[in-house]
């Protein structure tokens, strides 16, 4: 392979994976707003690309969801130390996390109905959840508390068991505001 064919592929390979995350992000907003039984036409209209892209990346309604979920704890993952560096505080960043969390959770309960049907595959996902998102957490309340923000009793799997918890109602109560109520759960750190 001359260097050519070897930026063609870097570029294919950047392009597909470009074209995946737009998808994934597409069938999160659609499963948000109608569920995760939303005709795949939707998401392909929401991504602009034709159904057979998303067949082909993903070839079954499970695959994609099981993705969806996925690529929202990356997301959620990542953002994590990019708010630590960018925000004021790292309670600013906390907040800030916590927010985005809340807004997975709100488009994980739909998903979760359906991954549940696989009890060991729910399971698996579940663990990668936790493998992946407590630690981020626990960076963000550490580095809070070492400034002096927030008390430095708050373990990170606890507070995101209380946002989860607060989150529950939201799904089927329009009068709900769960990001009110996490939002002073978090007010109620600060020292």
């Amino acid at each position: 392979m001359n260097d050519s064919d070897a930026g063609a592929a870097r570029s294919k390979r950047a392009d597909a994976r470009r074209n995946e995350r737009t998808l994934l992000e597409a069938a999160a907003a659609v499963f948000v707003t109608s569920g995760v039984d939303a005709p795949v036409r939707d998401i392909a209209a929401r991504a602009g690309v034709g159904m057979g892209t998303i067949y082909r990346h993903f070839p079954t309604r499970a695959d994609l969801i099981v993705a969806v979920y996925r690529h929202q704890v990356e997301a959620c993952a990542e953002a994590g130390p990019t708010l630590l560096a960018s925000s004021a505080t790292p309670h600013a960043a906390l907040t800030r996390w916590i927010d985005l969390f809340v807004d997975f959770l709100v488009t994980k309960h739909g998903l979760a109905a359906v991954l549940r049907s696989d009890s060991a595959g729910f399971d698996t996902l579940h663990a990668y959840f936790l493998d992946r998102l407590v630690p981020v957490c626990a960076q963000l309340l550490d580095a809070a508390a070492a400034a002096g923000e927030i008390r430095a009793d708050v373990a990170a799997y606890e507070l995101m068991r209380g946002v989860g918890n607060l989150c529950i109602g939201s799904e089927s109560d329009p009068d709900y505001d769960a990001r009110r109520l996490v939002g002073l759960l978090i007010t109620g750190l600060a020292l």
